[in-house]
């Protein structure tokens, strides 16, 4: 999901070992001192398809070729938007050079269908043909490309993912739910706290939610994977069942109920609400859903990564901009900068998973998190020197 305004095109710095901000308790905001973590499930055989095999035309230049400086990018095309992210190595981190997000609605129909439909593609075609004009413009020599839920249940995915290397020269990966939530992880492990022991990281995506149950070691920050779901409840699927347009109380609170149904069992067999009473718990977001509310609730005019990622939203004041979001019609919510017109018939679909999820596992306060998926597959095109 996401707010309503595009990455920006202009550059960013992500030092993951730098103190660029301090939280309340003084930790840095981006990282603590060293590499990111990894979780446990790497498929290190899949990581590299999207680099290797590479069509004649495609818009990733060749090791061959005289690159003055190495340049990574990682494209995630989702069940709702198609994101790039292209990155010069740095010192600690890397330094983006340019970026684009588009919202293409790629699984749309798909609780009626297990196909893309055509003008599903041809939205996601012409978004990945931008893609893959800023990949040549940029010198890029090494790009990971995944795709994930949509894709993954589409039953004519293979089609579509040759006419995008036919078309684009862009070799899609299609990721499995768990690896997609290791890169998720593995770009925003930096934000966990290392002082709460326990950790529930979440990605509310637009055909399903990856949710990660960690420990935190005391001494490095760094996560240990203990147990992973994926669930079919995305902002996309959700508001295809239970209506994005109009959305009454009513419906709001079946929305809430469905998704609770969904991770009960995740919660019954790893009993986090116990960690969450015992206030050893801490909750991460990295979904549009959350960016959003922090958004709203500290009244941006106009989106900003830069005020938003690393910030600490109060559950309470997180909830107080949905029960907002409730008394607002389809317009009214389209007027709100950090949504527009084009998510506000999906915004509160992931309110209701944010909702579920804090019911079950009650904590004060949430992290939120503008990275992951795409951040983490730069780092590990950096760490692997495919850079």
């Amino acid at each position: 999901m996401g707010p309503a305004f595009a990455d920006p095109e202009g550059e960013r710095h992500v030092d993951y070992a730098a103190s660029l901000a301090q939280d309340g308790a003084g930790r840095t905001a981006e990282a603590a001192a060293g590499a990111p973590a990894q979780a446990p499930d790497r498929t290190p055989d899949t990581t590299r398809r999207g680099v290797a095999g590479r069509a004649a035309d495609s818009p990733v230049q060749s090791s061959r070729q005289a690159v003055p400086q190495p340049v990574v990018a990682a494209l995630d095309l989702g069940t709702n938007n198609c994101r790039l992210l292209i990155a010069r190595p740095a010192r600690s981190g890397f330094h983006v050079i340019d970026a684009f997000s588009r919202i293409v609605r790629l699984g749309e129909g798909m609780t009626r269908s297990q196909a893309l439909s055509d003008a599903a593609m041809d939205r996601a075609m012409s978004a990945l043909r931008v893609c893959a004009v800023k990949l040549r413009r940029r010198g890029v020599t090494a790009l990971r490309a995944v795709a994930t839920e949509a894709c993954r249940r589409a039953v004519n995915c293979a089609d579509f993912v040759a006419r995008v290397e036919r078309d684009t020269g862009i070799a899609i990966e299609v990721i499995s739910p768990a690896e997609e939530a290791r890169l998720a992880l593995a770009g925003c492990a930096p934000l966990l706290d290392p002082a709460v022991p326990r950790a529930l990281v979440f990605d509310i995506g637009g055909g399903s939610t990856e949710l990660m149950w960690l420990d935190v070691d005391a001494a490095t920050g760094r996560p240990r994977l203990i147990d992973q779901v994926s669930i079919p409840k995305g902002v996309v699927t959700l508001a295809e069942n239970f209506g994005g347009e109009i959305v009454t109380r009513d419906v709001y609170a079946a929305m809430v109920r469905d998704v609770a149904e969904a991770i009960a069992p995740f919660e019954a067999r790893n009993g986090i609400r116990a960690a969450a009473e015992q206030r050893r718990l801490q909750l991460l977001g990295t979904s549009g859903t959350v960016t959003t509310l922090a958004g709203i609730h500290m009244g941006l005019r106009r989106y900003e990564r830069a005020l938003v990622d690393g910030s600490v939203l109060d559950v309470s004041e997180a909830l107080a901009v949905i029960r907002r979001l409730l008394t607002l019609d389809f317009a009214g919510r389209a007027a709100q900068p950090c949504v527009g017109p084009d998510r506000a018939d999906l915004v509160l679909a992931g309110c209701s998973v944010f909702e579920a999820m804090v019911e079950a596992w009650p904590v004060d306060r949430l992290r939120i998190a503008d990275r992951g998926l795409r951040e983490g597959i730069l780092l590990d095109l950096i760490a692997a020197g495919d850079a």
